[in-house]
């Protein structure tokens, strides 16, 4: 019989189990360890366009538009044509990434990679940052969520993805010589002004301090903001302009005359000016930050273990954090060799990502490559893949998943999930077994026994109070 900590190991930790995966765990801590030296599946995204490829595509389609329009053509069809790329390609991305995380045997990895990835929110509600959420989750998240987060850091604010989302690619010096040459275009026009002043940003800069890595309540002020917007003008994407010299090699661009030059300082410690690689020694430091080390820690630890998790779990990882300088899998293996962590009072709340994942893994119903199914039930359940509407990403605690109206659609789902479940799979005591491995309650149970067929009693186990907890 396997024992309590390995359903905690594969529920708590991980994403749900698989059938037969209880059975292949012995020391559940060991098991976990184990897989912070996998690779993150990122062989599996094999064949997926790159964001460079996103964004020759896009350029493309974007110069067709205004050419038809310039001769009179109907640009609608352009503009339908980049819908479609929008529409399609997040498909097939979603499509991908919940194979994967159906089918992995390092559930725990693949919980990481979502945590860091709602961490680092992009929203695809705006249509700049929609073709790139997907791709910085395998670009940027997946190479680097068993690394240093320094690295990751890096590999996030330097992708399309967030430097579009939070405008970067937007962000001028004030005193640039790309500003300055506006500022004389402009003196040069009738009305003496630019048809859009160009400026500074702060977007990126506010978000890398106050959710990324310091938090709200880390000890910057606004003139940090500021200091840190600065540093990182001219990081950005490659233009239209760009792809006419041929295709750039990087999806990421520094602009060295959109920069704005001079001396930084920030968090009382001054950084010359050194272009591009200014910008990088800032966020080298804020990721070894005590106030990072500790807002990450806190974050960690109340994603794993509870929504208001025990203050000496996270000073042990936030101390973590500091002796390995920022580690991850160091801060990791901290958090698993914690008593706190495997405590009967240790659960959370699923999201409805989480429910909906850990009922196809239970099932062993991988999506297909056109997951309307899945994505349909997700946003009915309040979270659309990819798409929290805020940088803040999803929230993380119970209050906000598990309303009446909330619950109510969980049981929809669960119907759904039922319905769709392959017949070998359609036994609901044998479901409960590789779930629960025995620790089910006896009420439930009851339940499933006196189900009126075997789909009713598989739905019923999916909509009940336990399946509803990572326990």
């Amino acid at each position: 019989m396997p024992s309590t900590e390995a359903v905690s190991a594969v529920n708590r930790f991980g994403l749900g189990a698989r059938p037969g995966e209880l059975a292949g765990i012995g020391d559940a801590r060991a098991w976990l360890d184990a897989q912070l030296r996998s690779d993150a599946s990122r062989a599996a995204f094999s064949g997926l366009p790159s964001s460079l490829d996103y964004l020759r595509r896009e350029t493309e389609y974007l110069e067709q538009r205004r050419q038809s329009k310039r001769s009179g053509e109907n640009a609608q069809a352009k503009q339908m044509k980049i819908g479609q790329l929008y529409r399609q390609s997040l498909m097939k991305e979603l499509g991908r990434r919940y194979q994967v995380a159906v089918a992995s045997e390092n559930g725990f990895v693949e919980r990481l990679v979502r945590f860091w990835s709602n961490h680092f929110a992009i929203s695809v509600d705006k249509r700049q940052a929609a073709l790139y959420a997907a791709p910085m989750e395998r670009e940027a998240i997946r190479p680097n969520v068993l690394g240093s987060f320094s690295d990751l850091l890096l590999a996030v604010e330097t992708h399309p993805g967030m430097l579009r989302y939070l405008d970067n690619v937007r962000s001028v010096g004030t005193d640039s010589r790309y500003a300055e040459r506006m500022r004389k275009r402009a003196a040069k026009q009738a009305n003496g002004k630019p048809k859009r002043e160009p400026g500074l940003n702060e977007n990126l800069a506010r978000e890398i301090l106050e959710l990324h890595t310091l938090g709200v309540d880390g000890g910057y002020t606004q003139g940090d903001v500021t200091e840190l917007a600065r540093a990182i003008t001219g990081w950005g994407v490659p233009l239209p302009q760009d792809w006419k010299r041929g295709t750039p090699r990087s999806s990421f661009v520094f602009r060295t005359a959109a920069h704005e030059e001079g001396t930084r300082e920030l968090l009382g410690k001054r950084y010359p000016e050194s272009g591009e690689t200014q910008g990088r020694a800032i966020l080298s430091d804020l990721s070894l930050h005590p106030a990072t080390a500790r807002h990450l820690a806190y974050k960690l630890a109340r994603h794993f273990v509870s929504d208001d998790p025990p203050v000496a779990l996270v000073d042990r990882l936030a101390n973590a954090w500091q002796r390995s300088e920022g580690d991850l899998p160091t801060v990791y293996r901290a958090l698993i060799e914690s008593p706190q962590a495997w405590s009967p009072a240790a659960r959370k709340f699923k999201t409805p990502d989480d429910f909906l994942v850990s009922a196809l893994r239970a099932l062993d119903m991988p999506p297909t490559d056109n997951p309307r199914m899945s994505m349909g039930l997700l946003t009915r359940m309040g979270q659309p893949p990819f798409t929290p509407r805020s940088p803040a990403g999803f929230a993380d605690d119970a209050a906000q998943w598990s309303g009446p109206d909330a619950l109510w659609k969980r049981v929809q789902a669960a119907s759904s999930i039922a319905d769709a479940a392959p017949a070998e799979r359609a036994d609901p005591l044998a479901v409960a077994r590789n779930l629960f491995a025995g620790s089910l309650d006896g009420e439930t149970m009851t339940a499933l026994r006196r189900a009126e067929s075997p789909r009713d009693g598989l739905a019923l186990l999916i909509a009940s109070p336990a399946f509803q907890w990572r326990t």
